[in-house]
């Protein structure tokens, strides 16, 4: 199943897979609404697995297939009704994309099961760096902004879960770096399992 550049653009103009796409970005919005808190984290950041759908698109139609999931998802749900001015979904699409394309590209290079391991590892750890970079200078700042919340005050809403929070930096450091490490560790396992499920719906691309 490995995809050049190409055959991603024919994919995704295939009738068949805009339908695949759609469906996967329609299970993608359902799942960002069955989000839930973790004790060890702050209560801002809310786990779920929405990305998994990208993720099964990424590794049946091509990277650009995930990252249309990921964008479709994230404006069905804005449509729907956002209760953070979009930035909630702006996180998810730039945390998302941030997973499936390296994952994507890792992938279509080594259709295998060392593919899969090295793609999946590599994907977490981008999450994680990516996912503090755009959180430390876009998301949390925005945010704050959109709900007239210093950013202090989410610090020390942190910092009652974690004593290691004292400042901005260390709310990154041992808030969202570690809880984006976990969500991509949980999104790889249920990804990947859903994607051998599912393959024979993909056999046509």
């Amino acid at each position: 199943m490995k995809l050049d550049l190409k055959k991603q653009r024919r994919v995704l103009l295939d009738t068949g897979s805009v339908v695949k796409i759609g469906m996967l970005s329609g299970v993608g919005v359902v799942l960002m609404l069955l989000d839930f808190p973790l004790p060890i984290f702050p209560a801002f950041l809310k786990m779920d697995i929405s990305d998994v759908p990208s993720i099964i698109g990424t590794f049946a139609m091509g990277t650009w297939a995930g990252v249309a999931i990921e964008f479709l998802k994230n404006l069905l749900k804005i449509i729907i009704g956002s209760n953070t001015f979009g930035v909630g979904e702006l996180a998810n699409f730039l945390v998302g994309i941030a997973y499936v394309i390296p994952l994507g590209i890792i992938y279509q290079k080594q259709v295998n099961r060392k593919g899969v391991l090295v793609g999946c590892l590599t994907a977490v750890i981008s999450m994680a760096i990516f996912g503090g970079i755009f959180n430390y200078f876009i998301l949390i700042p925005f945010y704050a902004r959109a709900f007239d919340i210093p950013v202090d005050s989410i610090v020390n809403t942190a910092a009652k879960i974690n004593s290691l929070i004292i400042d901005f930096r260390t709310l990154i450091v041992y808030a969202i770096v570690p809880f984006n490490l976990l969500k991509g560790i949980i999104m790889s396992v249920v990804g990947f399992g859903l994607f051998k499920v599912l393959q024979p719906l993909f056999k046509k691309n």
